[in-house]
């Protein structure tokens, strides 16, 4: 199965246009050759037409193209309709998309009055209690014309008023079927997704797109390649949109890095139509991010028309990958001394380069009981830089490689044939990944270098590709090495501080979650190792906490429910108290630790 015309090249997937209201009255058509389309979400409650037509306006502004609000119930979803009269009233034409968990009644009513309606196959018709039950394949498909019941007359509306529907699964919120029937896996999201498409289109209604979001990047890439290699499998007409987010992302720079990391990965492989980036911040700041992130994409993928430029015969666009697409596998490499007592490759983990420049800037401000501290020194070590798009001899697996400066190849392409290559002298080297092979010429934002950073290095971690990494986009040699951190943290391949999952916050949050994020991190953010989930209501709650050790979860107003993995262990907390409840929790299990009252390291931005 291929998901992509080449590993090496851009070239984006060809995809069926599906119409968002009506594109000559403020709509869109996603898909075909059409842009990929930027949106976000309101964060406020459904029932306040005002605050909700104030923040439209506001994302409206700043280049949204797409607005979802939540529906949770009946009654919201009819006041849906006075919030588009409002925005259709004040000449707002902007597309608005319901979200519907659970409440396939709400999800009729919303379709009076929005151009899409989203939904979740984990919820929509199926209810999760973690239950274990085998099906046979009679009940099996006993359950499918349960759901097809549900979901029916949903499709037959839309296709009546001319509305569209995403159908969206998220990773942890499958129903107790899939879960047992596939697991809690890529695999399980496309299936549970792949059955309400055939359900759409057994009504003749060809009007939606597909999401498969995770809030670990990693798994998000999987599911989406596994989506659309699924899709080519099913046969050209199969050829839908894609909506690409990674959930939960959280905020600040972690967000950014992993939204880069699994957004990033597969706009370079062509795919994609529209975009969302989650981050537990005001909504405008969203766009902002996605449009940084679309910009780079002429930067960090090179058109596959360009392969003849770059001496490429047809036979090498699409190789014998240095990696399966489909299942996560680092890269088989030997163990070698990176630096002085320092071993590289193998089961060691990545490791952390920095150039001469930047150790001689931050040195001597870290401990050395820091977490965060340069590995080795570029300069300094014997590593061979090769032009992977010429043929090489390489006589030893032990010697350090990586791309050579100035070669005309993006970085991710570059480093992707330099595996392949190597796989073809039948050579396992361990490989140092870079951000650039060229310097600007004026010193990048540090916002887009974080970017760039992020897509390169980490989409090649997600490909298994990678022993050690050195960040020199980013000028400021303080944020550079924690910016080589963070992305190894949010790839999943070095833990070595606290790992937050948090909602972007909607209608249907209990709770605010800026501040309570915030005050969490203050509490918290010393416990290396341990992942805790922030979630403003049950919708994203111990189903799409999925691998959190901890969570934090909105049950009721002014009301906290408290879990260990996905079991709920304290129930109705009061809000002024519940972040010492958690506390409290951790502390019980053994992932507690008191907080250094000298901190190891101090490095400023630049």
């Amino acid at each position: 199965m291929l998901y992509c015309e080449s590993p090496l090249f851009y070239q984006r997937r060809r995809t069926r246009e599906i119409v968002i209201g009506d594109p000559s009255n403020g709509g869109l058509i996603i898909g075909g050759d059409h842009p990929v389309a930027v949106q976000s979400m309101l964060t406020c409650d459904t029932m306040d037409t005002a605050e909700c037509v104030k923040q439209t306006l506001e994302l409206v502004a700043v280049g949204c193209q797409i607005v979802r609000i939540t529906a949770p119930t009946i009654k919201d979803a009819a006041n849906l309709k006075n919030i588009v009269e409002a925005l259709r009233a004040g000449g707002c034409l902007v597309p608005i998309v319901a979200d519907i968990h659970f409440k396939p009644d709400a999800a009729m009513e919303a379709a009076k009055w929005v151009e899409v309606v989203r939904i979740n196959p984990g919820n929509y018709a199926d209810s999760k209690k973690f239950a274990i039950k085998e099906y046979t394949d009679e009940q099996y498909a006993a359950e499918l014309e349960r759901i097809e019941e549900r979901f029916a007359p949903l499709v037959k509306l839309c296709k009546e008023l001319g509305r569209a529907v995403r159908i969206g699964t998220n990773h942890g919120s499958l129903s107790d079927r899939i879960m047992n029937r596939f697991g809690d896996s890529p695999l399980g999201m496309v299936e549970s997704a792949l059955e309400f498409a055939r359900i759409a289109r057994k009504n003749d209604f060809h009007n939606f797109k597909f999401s498969m979001k995770s809030s670990n990047p990693k798994v998000m890439i999987e599911c989406y390649r596994l989506l659309v290699a699924r899709l080519e499998q099913e046969g050209p007409d199969w050829n839908y949109p894609i909506h690409l987010g990674v959930t939960e992302a959280g905020d600040g720079e972690d967000a950014r890095i992993k939204s880069a990391i699994g957004i990033g990965s597969l706009l370079c492989d062509g795919l994609g139509d529209t975009v969302r980036v989650s981050l537990t911040e005001d909504s405008p700041r969203e766009i902002e991010v996605c449009n940084d992130l679309l910009a780079q994409m002429s930067v960090l993928a090179a058109p596959i028309e360009n392969a003849s430029a770059f001496g490429f015969r047809p036979s090498d666009l699409v190789p014998g990958w240095p990696f399966d697409p489909f299942v996560y596998s680092r890269r088989s490499t030997p163990e070698i001394e990176l630096a002085d007592g320092l071993k590289c490759g193998g089961e060691q983990t990545v490791r952390v380069v920095v150039t001469r420049a930047t150790y001689d800037k931050v040195a001597p401000r870290i401990s050395l009981k820091a977490d965060v501290k340069p590995e080795a020194v570029y300069d300094d070590l014997n590593v061979l830089e090769l032009d992977p798009s010429q043929e090489f001899e390489i006589n030893c697996e032990t010697q350090l490689v990586t791309v050579k400066d100035g070669v005309a190849l993006p970085p991710i392409a570059a480093f992707r044939l330099l595996g392949v290559r190597l796989k073809r002298l039948g050579r396992n080297n361990p490989i140092l990944l870079k951000d650039c092979l060229a310097f600007e010429a004026t010193p990048l934002e540090p916002k887009i270098a974080l970017l760039r950073a992020a897509v390169v290095i980490g989409s090649l971690l997600a490909d298994g590709i990678g022993d050690a990494i050195l960040v020199r986009g980013e000028a400021g040699g303080g944020q550079s090495l924690r910016l080589a951190y963070n992305i190894l943290q949010a790839a999943g391949c070095r833990s070595f501080k606290t790992d937050y999952v948090a909602c972007p916050s909607c209608g249907r949050t209990l709770f605010n979650l800026q501040t309570v994020t915030a005050r969490i991190k203050k509490r918290t953010e010393h416990l290396k190792g341990v992942k805790i989930a922030i979630m403003g209501c049950i919708v994203n709650g111990p189903g799409e906490m999925a691998d959190a050790d901890f969570g934090y979860v909105g049950g009721a107003p002014n009301k906290i429910n408290l879990y260990v993995g996905k079991t709920a262990i304290k129930f109705n907390i009061p809000e002024v108290e519940a972040v010492d409840r958690l506390v409290d929790l951790i502390k019980e299990h053994g992932k507690w630790t008191d907080p250094d009252p000298e901190p190891a390291t101090v490095l400023a931005a630049h």
